[in-house]
């Protein structure tokens, strides 16, 4: 009974961050529909959290992302779990700007540069290593 306790914990623990890993897509689709739903209302209060409101390339339509985001010399590093190839990161590069709030402040950001790390460098050890497990070695950097 304690072995199969014990590798049912263990599959909890190693199955999320493979699905992410592997169905960056699927997983994306749940975060869209139901995770950022529940978050929007205080992400813009949390460290490590921000909300970017941008403009569609295509349909002209204005959008929320939330995203992760850490302070850096100059600026901010954003995070990209999904890769550079998601939606929201072609709609700011193409506009060449966005409007970020986190920890309370809204920002204008003009000056953005899209980096690949796959060291996570710039972020804190915990969040290095989640965007390790997730597989993220791409971020913005941006200057406020």
């Amino acid at each position: 009974m304690l072995k199969i306790a014990s590798v049912t914990f263990l599959a909890l623990l190693i199955v999320p961050p493979l699905l992410v890993r592997f169905r960056p897509r699927w997983v994306a689709a749940f975060n869209r529909a139901v995770t950022n739903r529940i978050r929007a209302p205080f992400v813009t209060w949390l460290p490590g959290f921000g909300m970017i409101t941008h403009i569609g390339r295509k349909s002209g339509k204005t959008f929320r992302t939330p995203v992760n985001v850490f302070r850096a010399p100059g600026g901010f590093r954003i995070a990209l779990t999904y890769g550079p190839s998601s939606q929201w990161v072609q709609n700011i590069l193409a506009a060449g700007d966005l409007e970020l709030e986190t920890v309370g402040r809204r920002y204008h950001i003009s000056s953005l540069e899209l980096v690949n790390d796959p060291t996570r460098a710039n972020f804190p050890l915990l969040v290095r290593t989640v965007l390790g497990i997730l597989g993220a070695h791409h971020f913005l950097r941006v200057s406020a």
